[in-house]
């Protein structure tokens, strides 16, 4: 009755599955978006830099146009002052640069490069660079400057052109944006990650506390009828009396650990981890099958005072609970061995392998995600709780070091000695 309100409590509160389903179709309906508008913002500023050239163009060969004019008119009119007005002097966006037939700099136009340099020689410089970086961009225009006479050939000028400052920067634009709303979009995921982060927390201090809080009424009641068999003739000083006193301690050590979890550990000591996996497995000995061995093996071989810095019971729990893993995928007969190993950079590894079904690669994060179990009872939790244990409350890390299907697996548990 106790275990089915626990799990009702669990699985009311966690429909794992629809939550995954739920969380990729976002996930990919924001990617969508984000390529969509991506996309749209691109093709669209294309368009305006597309009427842009086309605008600056005609512009430009107006421009020249209005040059040659202006080159062969020989008296001043009133067309000559509209053309300066109107045409030569508004050009301060375009940067352009007159030639001769040399390609020799006669004037250039909006060349800002140049405002705060005195050198002659360096403005040349700079002039016929520009000059050979315009003529890759478009072709320079050609304009009649003097008339051919009878022995004389007429002469030319070229005007060499690029996009203005406005196009260019418009060119960058689309990706600027691009740029913007990945930090936009990375700001608010990592906003979404926090808040999901606390409010997963939250319920897993709920759900401890509840359980913490279920199992106190009856493990209370087991507690009164174990003293009433103590204290009957009958039944005391037997066998059964003292193992039932065992699991009470142990439901007791279990109702502690829930308690704990969602609060500050504060109690982390040095603890001796050889004695702790060894008090562990002597529990776990005496309630599994026959033809299933355990081993605890430690590194350098022998070592009894192997420590680290870890709180005792949620310590004992993670072991506990990987070990019952390990012996749950031997399907009744196998092999199950920890290995301490005390390591360099004041570490302490411990290494849980058996040698039942094994995972598939892409099973190696997935089996610490919450409800994710192959058992037909299981809840999906124990790993899961491994993990915050170990990552959150010891600062280490829990990883499936390799695993092979039919062969096994094999866990392990990186802690640190202070």
């Amino acid at each position: 009755m106790l275990t089915e309100k626990i799990k009702n409590t669990f699985r009311g509160c966690f429909v794992w599955e629809s939550i995954k389903i739920e969380k990729s179709s976002i996930k990919i309906c924001i990617c969508i978006i984000g390529i969509i508008i991506s996309a749209a913002s691109i093709v669209y500023v294309n368009l305006l830099i597309n009427k842009l050239k086309e605008r600056e163009e005609k512009w430009i060969n107006l421009y020249a146009k209005t040059l040659e004019y202006v080159s062969n008119e020989k008296e001043y009119s009133q067309n000559f002052t509209f053309i300066l007005q109107e045409i030569i002097i508004p050009n301060n966006y375009i940067p352009v640069i007159l030639t001769d037939e040399h390609k020799i700099a006669l004037e250039y136009r909006n060349i800002y490069q140049l405002e705060k340099i005195t050198s002659e020689r360096e403005k040349k410089n700079i002039l016929q660079r520009r000059i050979e970086n315009m003529e890759q961009q478009y072709k320079p225009i050609k304009i009649l400057v003097v008339k051919g006479k009878l022995n004389q050939p007429p002469q030319y000028n070229y005007i060499y052109y690029e996009n203005s400052y406005l196009l260019k920067e418009l060119q960058y634009f689309p990706y600027i944006q691009i740029i913007i709303i990945l930090i936009f979009g990375l700001i608010m995921y990592a906003g979404f990650l926090y808040l999901k982060k606390i409010e997963e927390n939250n319920t897993w201090i709920g759900l401890a506390k509840e359980t913490a809080h279920q199992l106190g009424t009856p493990l209370s009641s087991l507690i009164g009828w174990l003293e009433h068999l103590k204290n009957d003739e009958q039944f005391k000083n037997s066998a059964f009396v003292e193992e039932l006193e065992k699991d009470i301690d142990k439901l007791q050590t279990i109702t502690e650990r829930f308690s704990q979890i969602g609060s500050p550990v504060n109690n982390f000591q040095q603890e001796n981890i050889v004695n702790i996996t060894k008090e562990v497995l002597e529990y776990i000995e005496k309630r599994i099958p026959t033809d299933i061995h355990l081993e605890l093996v430690t590194i350098p071989t022998k070592s009894l005072d192997i420590s680290a810095l870890v709180n005792k019971p949620l310590y004992s729990w993670v072991i506990e609970n990987v070990c019952k893993n390990a012996v749950e995928s031997l399907s009744g007969k196998g092999f199950v061995s920890i290995k301490i190993i005390k390591a360099n950079h004041n570490q302490v590894f411990i290494e849980i392998r058996d040698t039942g079904r094994g995972l598939m690669k892409n099973e190696f994060e997935k089996v610490f995600e919450p409800g994710y179990t192959k058992k037909k009872r299981g809840w999906g939790l124990g790993l899961t709780l491994c993990k915050r244990i170990i990552e959150q409350y010891h600062r280490g890390k829990i990883f499936v070091k390799e695993s092979e299907l039919g062969k096994g697996t094999t866990f392990k548990i990186i802690l640190s000695e202070n």
